[in-house]
Order: C-alpha cells, then sequence, then structure tokens
C-alpha cells in the first residue's frame, strides 16, 4: 500500500471511529466532532471544549445545516487544517 493510500484510510477509519457513537454511522454530531477534535488534534487546534468555537466550527462545516457532518463536510476540515499546516511548515 502506498503512503497515499494509507493516508486516505486512515482519514477514512478516523471519521468511522467517532461517526455513529451517538446516532448515524455515516455522519458526526456536535459531540462526536468534539470527541473526535479532542482525541486526534488535542490543543493544535485550540480548544476543542470552547462550546462557542466549537459551535462555530460545527455550523461551518454542516455545508446542508442537516445539523450534522458527513464525511464530504468532514473532508472540508481535514484539507483546511493541511493547508494551515503547510503554510506553517514552508515560513520556517
Amino acid at each position: 500500500m502506498s503512503d497515499t493510500q494509507k493516508a486516505m484510510a486512515l482519514l477514512i477509519a478516523t471519521f468511522d471511529k467517532y461517526a455513529g457513537k451517538e446516532g448515524d454511522k455515516n455522519t458526526l454530531t456536535k459531540g462526536e466532532l468534539k470527541e473526535l477534535l479532542q482525541s486526534e488534534f488535542g490543543d493544535m487546534l485550540g480548544k476543542a471544549s470552547d462550546k462557542k468555537a466549537l459551535d462555530s466550527l460545527f455550523k461551518g462545516l454542516d455545508a446542508n445545516q442537516d445539523n450534522s457532518v458527513d464525511f464530504n463536510e468532514f473532508t472540508n476540515l481535514v484539507s483546511c487544517i493541511t493547508v494551515m499546516c503547510h503554510d506553517h511548515f514552508c515560513k520556517k
């Protein structure tokens, strides 16, 4: 398996690990997203316990406004984080 395939498998596995704990296995609730952020990113993204910030992030990710984040919406978060990290490391 190539590094790219491993990265894609990890991305899918991470989503699947948290999705469905509170309902639909194909989406993240706000609580599941919070748990994912705290467990997988720690303080890298700030405090996931900040309710106002979490509400804002969740609202921004929930493009179709169905009160859940599906895999496609989740990839937007991953893409933004990847761009931020790339910019950070390129400046160093």
